[in-house]
């Protein structure tokens, strides 16, 4: 289940202390005309993992044999090949697209046979609904995937009975996925990736993943090298339904040495569960429905205990990044020193490059606003290439404008204009509509101390 965002990028003119102006005229006319057309990415397989095979062994296991509640379950069960897909209700022109690249991905990449379909009956139906009706069904869910059933209706029927229990099943005939119909591309393609490979492969989420989209965190967007070598290792000939997490774990080794030659070696970390407590703290501090002062209270505790347990990298990174936005408004000083914690975090591993990218808007939204073009720059220079190369829409369109507003603060308003318009049609594809669109834009323009009221 995709969890809602509830700390993505918005708000941005709460980032820092600035003045709250208009954008400059030729800013506003830019944005005031028609968008350039939606830009999107092209099919591309991703970098493989890097970590030893086994610590991913270990990953494999608990991804496979949990649910994210900590429920246990009793054996491996998957979709029996070819895996056919349908999409219905009210899909956005964007999602068949992006469902082709995906289904693309998984059989060039993961060796796995699945494909779309126009017949009544599928494997997987990819249903489209409106994003209200999801929220009343499933509070803080974005999207989410259920077995045993084929259709929304199907689905409220039986939401609470045993037949959409997960842990109940001893092989997966049929699912359905739900998706928004009514949100920006890249939300919709972001549901697709990680709500397919749980209705296909593993069904939990882990915290302390840092290049997986089986991660709470919802920091990558597009499935992973990561994540097609769990979901080729879950269609390995060597496994089949009804296998226990003991007779899993026996054939890994051999599965990963064959499928991953250069992971033999030593453990590159010792595996550290994420415990229940910390887990909960985050779910308190990221829930939109606590008070400022309980979710920024949750947040501390939630780096406190990731301290005492010693942790490093994506963990207490994203425990200090969400400290900070949640102390933006409410201490400037503390959110900006919470965001360089973070940043520091996710510096110290490759795996957390995008993790820190995005922390990178944080620190530019603090450094324009101060009038700092030079580390605006900086940060932004070095953050769009990894924004590029995740495939990750908003984030780019959102560092391009940060750029642009860095230009025309050294004077170099015809690069900041032509940058400023690459950026709309990469918005377009991040955040849906040109209205939102427009109030991204004009956000950050606010942000610069030099732009004219």
């Amino acid at each position: 289940m995709r969890a809602l965002s509830v700390i993505a990028l918005a708000t941005l003119a709460a980032c820092a202390p600035a003045p709250t102006v208009e954008p400059p005229p030729s800013r506003a006319l830019v944005i005031s005309e028609s968008l350039p057309p939606m830009r999107s990415f092209t099919v591309a397989p991703a970098p493989p993992p890097t970590r030893s095979n086994s610590d991913m062994a270990s990953d494999f296991l608990d991804l496979a044999f949990r649910m994210e509640s900590g429920r246990a379950v009793p054996v491996m069960t998957r979709f029996e090949e070819p895996i056919s897909v349908r999409v219905t209700g009210n899909a956005p022109p964007s999602l068949t697209p992006d469902l082709r690249d995906l289904l693309s991905r998984m059989r060039n990449e993961a060796g796995i046979d699945i494909f779309v379909t126009g017949a009544p009956q599928a494997s997987i139906t990819i249903e489209a609904v409106p994003r209200e009706a999801l929220q009343r069904a499933v509070p803080r869910a974005a999207c989410f995937v259920v077995p045993r059933v084929s259709s929304w209706g199907e689905f409220l029927a039986a939401r609470r009975s045993p037949q959409v229990d997960w842990t109940t099943l001893t092989r997966r005939d049929r699912a359905a996925i739900f998706v928004p119909a009514d949100v920006s591309p890249q939300e919709v393609r972001d549901c697709l990736h990680e709500e397919l490979a749980q209705a296909i492969g593993p069904l939990n989420d882990l915290y302390r993943l840092p290049d997986s989209v089986f991660n709470d965190d919802n920091i990558h967007a597009v499935l992973t090298g990561f994540d097609m070598l769990m979901l080729k290792v879950y269609y390995s000939p060597q496994l089949r339904n009804g296998m226990s997490r003991g007779e899993v774990a026996a054939r890994l080794p051999g599965i990963l040495a064959g499928l991953n030659p250069t992971g033999q070696r030593a453990p590159d970390r010792q595996i550290n569960d994420t415990s229940r407590d910390w887990i909960e703290a985050m779910e308190t501090a990221l829930s939109p429905g606590g008070s400022g002062l309980r979710r920024r209270q949750a947040a501390e505790r939630a780096i406190n205990l990731a301290r005492a347990f010693g942790w490093t990298g994506a963990r207490p990174g994203f425990a200090f990044y969400a400290y900070g936005r949640l102390q933006l408004g409410n201490d400037a000083d503390i959110a900006l020193q919470s965001f360089r914690e973070a940043s520091r975090a996710f510096r110290a591993s490759p795996e957390t490059r995008l993790h820190e990218a995005h922390v990178s808007v944080q620190l530019a939204a603090f450094a324009l606003a101060a009038g700092d073009a030079e580390r605006t720059l900086e940060l932004t220079d070095w953050a769009i290439p990894v924004a590029m190369q995740y495939q990750n829409a908003s984030l780019l369109a959102t560092l391009m404008m940060f750029k642009a507003e860095a230009l025309e603060l050294s004077g170099r308003g015809g690069e900041a204009e032509a940058l400023r318009l690459d950026s709309l049609g990469w918005a377009r594809y991040g955040f849906g509509s040109d209205r939102n669109v427009r109030a991204r834009a004009d956000e950050i323009a606010a942000l610069n101390p030099r732009a004219p009221s």
